[in-house]
C-alpha cells in the first residue's frame, strides 16, 4: 500500500495514512514468541471498513493475497485482533481519525474466512471478515433485568455493564424526555437496546423512535431529528460539500490561485463526486402509502380496561411538528392536491394521499398501570400511544422510502455515519446557462451507510445518503377537486356500461 512522504501533507485527493495493518493470534503473538503480531499491510490487496446508522455494530473486510501461507504459520483461527489506524494526512484530534490499534484504540477481532483460491504456486487469496469486539459480545450475552428511569439512562446502563456489552468506547447520547419501567426478557444487548429505541421519545422533540448504531468514531443513541438539526432547532452543519459536473464543465469558483495550484486541485478532488446514482426517489407512490408513510391508522387496544381507540396519522398535517434534512418550509416530499373523486370527511374537496388513513392499519396493544403506574407503552399517558406510534412508523419509513443518494467520493477519515453533507448537482436543463443547482434533488442530505474502500493506489469512500424533503418546495396547488378525466370521458363511460 501507498506510504505519503508526510503524515500531514496530502499529496493528491485520496492519500491515507495507514502505516500498518497487525494481526495477533490468541496469544497476542506472531509467528513465535519474540513477536508482537504480525504486519500484513504488505499482503493486503483490499481493506474495507462499512458502518451505517440502521447497523449496531461496524463490521469490515480485508482481501488478502497471501504467499507466506498466513493463515497456516500464524494460525488463523477466528480469535485473533486486528489493529490499524487509518487517518487522512494531516488529521490529528480523535474526531478526525478511524483508531484501532492496542494502545489508543479499540482493536478489531476476526470472526470468519471466506473465499480461499490458490493462484498460483506459492499464492494464494482469501477474505477476513472483522467487526467491533461489541458486536461478538452481543452475541454471547442476554440482558435479563428490569430497569426504570429515563430510556436514555437504560442504554447507557446496558452499554456500560460487564455482564452485557460491557463497551469501553464512548457513548455520544441524546437525552430522553420521557421514563418507564421496562423489563427485558432474556435478549441479547442489541435486541435489548433496539426494544427502547422504538419507545423513545426526545426531549424538546416532537419526532419518535431512536437510532442505535456505532460508527468508527464511537456509538450513538439518537433520533433521525438530531442528525438535521441542533437541540434548539437550528440546522447542523454541514461537514462536507460534494460536487458533480460532467467532464466538460468546470466551476469558476474554483480556477486555482496563482502558485496554490497544486493545494487547490487537491481541494477541489475532494469536493468533486466521481460518480452517482439515485437508489429510490421520493415518487414511489405505491411502496409509501402501502408503508402507511402519507395515511395511517392506528387501532390501540387497552388491556387494561378491555377498551380501544383508533388514531389517524395524516402526513401534511404532522409535517411541521419535526424538523427535516432541508431548510425549506413545507418542503413535503409530495404536495396533497386531490387524487382521487373521494370527497374528503369535512366535504371541503377530494381526498390527497394523506387523507386515506387505511392505507395501513395497525393494531397495537397497551395498557395502563402495568408497573402501578398510569402510563402507556411509551412511558406518559396511554391515550398518546396510537398518535405517537403513527408518527414513528411514518418518520421512520420517510428516511427509509425518501430519496437516497450512493456517492463514490474520494476519502475522508473525518466522515461517519450521521454527518450532513451537502451535494450540489446541476439541473438537467438545456437552458441552464447559469449552473443553477437541481430544484428538488440538490441541498442537504445525512449520510446512513459509509463505506471506506482502502487499496494500493487509494482510499475512497461509498456514501450512502438520504433525505426525506425536497431541496425547493413545491408549488402548492389551488385545486380542490380532482381532475383526472374530462366530464365528457365520464358521460361516454356511462352510456357504455
Amino acid at each position: 500500500m501507498a506510504t505519503p512522504m508526510h503524515d500531514d501533507v496530502r499529496d493528491f485527493a485520496g492519500d491515507f495514512n495507514l502505516k500498518s495493518i497487525v494481526i495477533h493470534n490468541h496469544a497476542g503473538e506472531g509467528f513465535d514468541s519474540s513477536q508482537r503480531g504480525v504486519d500484513i499491510k504488505k499482503l493486503v490487496v483490499e481493506f474495507n471498513i462499512y458502518e451505517s446508522i440502521y447497523k449496531s455494530a461496524i463490521t469490515g473486510s480485508i482481501v488478502i493475497a497471501d504467499t507466506i501461507n498466513l493463515i497456516g504459520r500464524l494460525p488463523i483461527q477466528g480469535t485473533e485482533r486486528l489493529s490499524f489506524k487509518l487517518a487522512t494526512p494531516g488529521a490529528h484530534a480523535d474526531e478526525h481519525l478511524i483508531d484501532c490499534t492496542e494502545r489508543t484504540g479499540h482493536p478489531m477481532h476476526i470472526y470468519k474466512l471466506t473465499d480461499r483460491q490458490q493462484v498460483s504456486e506459492g499464492q494464494q487469496t482469501y477474505t477476513l471478515h472483522f467487526c467491533s469486539r461489541e458486536f461478538l459480545r452481543n452475541m454471547r450475552t442476554k440482558v435479563s433485568q428490569t430497569y426504570s428511569g429515563t430510556f436514555d439512562t437504560m442504554v447507557q446502563s446496558i452499554f456500560q455493564d460487564k455482564d452485557y456489552l460491557d463497551s469501553r468506547k464512548t457513548l455520544f447520547s441524546e437525552k430522553t424526555r420521557n421514563q418507564d419501567k421496562i423489563t427485558i426478557p432474556n435478549l441479547n444487548p442489541f435486541a435489548a437496546i433496539e426494544l427502547i429505541s422504538r419507545r423513545s421519545l426526545a426531549d424538546e422533540r416532537k419526532g419518535a423512535g431512536y437510532h442505535f448504531y456505532e460508527t468508527s468514531k464511537g456509538f450513538h443513541f439518537r433520533s433521525f431529528e438530531s442528525m438535521c438539526v441542533e437541540k434548539g432547532g437550528q440546522p447542523r452543519d454541514i461537514k462536507q460539500v460534494f460536487r458533480y459536473f460532467m467532464s466538460k464543465m468546470t466551476d469558476e469558483n474554483l480556477i486555482p490561485e496563482k502558485g496554490e495550484s497544486e493545494v487547490s486541485k487537491i481541494r477541489h478532488d475532494y469536493t468533486n463526486v466521481e460518480q452517482y446514482r439515485f437508489i429510490n426517489n421520493f415518487h414511489d407512490v405505491a411502496a409509501n402509502t402501502a408503508l402507511g408513510t402519507y395515511g395511517h391508522r392506528v387501532i390501540t387496544h387497552n388491556i387494561f380496561d378491555k377498551s380501544y381507540k383508533i388514531d389517524d396519522y395524516n402526513y401534511h398535517e404532522s409535517f411541521l411538528d419535526t424538523k427535516h434534512t432541508d431548510k425549506g418550509y413545507r418542503n413535503y416530499a409530495i404536495v396533497n392536491t386531490p387524487v382521487d373523486w373521494d370527497t374528503k370527511d369535512k366535504g371541503e374537496g377530494n381526498k390527497g394521499v394523506s387523507d386515506y388513513p387505511e392505507s395501513r392499519v395497525t393494531v397495537q396493544p397497551s395498557t395502563r398501570f402495568a408497573h402501578n403506574e398510569d402510563t402507556g407503552s411509551f412511558g406518559i399517558d396511554s391515550a398518546q400511544d396510537g398518535i405517537i406510534e403513527g408518527q414513528r412508523l411514518a418518520q421512520e419509513n420517510q428516511v427509509h422510502a425518501g430519496t437516497k443518494l450512493e456517492l463514490l467520493v474520494k476519502g475522508e477519515s473525518a466522515l461517519e455515519a450521521g454527518d450532513v453533507i451537502e451535494f450540489q448537482i446541476r439541473s438537467v436543463d438545456a437552458n441552464n446557462p447559469d449552473g443553477e443547482v437541481d430544484p428538488q434533488y440538490a441541498g442537504r442530505y445525512i449520510i446512513t451507510k459509509i463505506r471506506h474502500r482502502v487499496t494500493k493506489e487509494d482510499y475512497v469512500q461509498v456514501l450512502e445518503c438520504t433525505k426525506d424533503s425536497p431541496f425547493t418546495p413545491y408549488a402548492p396547488s389551488a385545486d380542490k377537486y380532482f381532475y383526472g378525466r374530462s366530464v365528457r370521458e365520464i358521460s361516454k363511460f356511462k352510456d357504455i356500461v
